[in-house]
């Protein structure tokens, strides 16, 4: 049996603890999902912090409830976790994110994906909808799990079967978003499966996440994308600024992101902030160069 999770912590920190007990509904996953993505940011400071995780669901929901975030693995795996726990039939799957269009396409483990079956709806006569919170500047919503394109807000994506996965699925980005688009397998898969690429990207140099300290959150009308110490908002404006002072870095994670690392000390915080200094001046460097 899977460790239990704080349920109703879990629905406090998504300010929907009415939904507690309530049977599984398509306006209720949307509900979840909508308020997952605009109030738990897509993150990897523990990295930037020192601070070890794992990839299993409990430890992330933990997280999640005591006001932090994470990546797809954490992210997805405590939501899945979550709507598991109220009694939705959902399921995970191998996924693969493809950067750009020199990266392969398909399922390399790089990615979790859930998708979510039994709530038939007219957008979803068949039930079953895609379900990722793992995308940063990705979904706001669920998508019904059909071939076709898909509007949320200004973002247009692509839904439509795999080639490099066959018998999957592919999900093509809005051309403004972070990467180029993701592909999934078709068949449910245990959370072991990820362990050694989550062990790859929280210690490789070669990680992006290794290499850019990443905060991104999704609301209705566009992204806002921290990475490193440049903070972007994509969507409904295009804003760029650099944060180049401890306090307005850590205000914009506070105001923008809702994080406010109360679980931080005030000397990891200096180090953090050394450590993105440096990483910014590097990038600067090779800017230049």
């Amino acid at each position: 049996m899977p460790d239990p999770i704080d349920v109703s912590g879990y629905l406090r920190r998504l300010r929907l603890a009415h939904l507690a007990g309530h049977d599984p509904s398509v306006e209720s996953l949307h509900a979840l999902h909508r308020a997952h993505a605009e109030r738990v940011p897509y993150e990897c400071l523990e990295i930037w912090l020192g601070r070890p995780t794992s990839i299993d669901p409990a430890e992330s929901a933990l997280r999640i409830v005591q006001g932090r975030g994470g990546y797809c693995y954490h992210l997805n795996g405590a939501f899945s976790a979550l709507l598991d726990a109220l009694g939705y039939r959902v399921t995970r799957h191998v996924g693969g994110v493809q950067g750009t269009a020199e990266v392969p396409a398909g399922a390399s483990a790089n990615h979790l994906v859930l998708t979510v079956s039994g709530l038939p709806s007219p957008a979803a006569p068949g039930g079953r909808w895609l379900v990722d919170l793992g995308m940063g500047d990705g979904l706001h919503e669920p998508v019904p799990l059909t071939a076709g394109d898909h509007r949320q807000g200004p973002f247009r994506y692509g839904l439509r079967p795999s080639v490099a996965e066959p018998g999957g699925w592919r999900f093509d980005h809005d051309p403004r978003g972070s990467f180029l688009g993701m592909d999934f397998r078709a068949a449910a898969t245990p959370m072991a499966a990820f362990a050694a690429k989550h062990a790859h990207l929280s210690t490789s140099p070669e990680s992006g996440f290794v290499r850019v300290a990443t905060v991104q959150r999704r609301d209705s009308s566009g992204a806002d994308v921290l990475r490193g110490l440049v903070l972007t908002r994509v969507g409904d404006a295009d804003t760029r600024t650099v944060l180049d002072d401890p306090g307005d870095y850590f205000a914009a994670l506070a105001d923008v992101f809702g994080l406010t690392l109360d679980d931080v000390t005030p000397a990891e915080r200096g180090a953090l902030w050394r450590r993105l200094s440096t990483a910014h001046e590097r990038w600067l460097s090779e800017q230049e160069a």
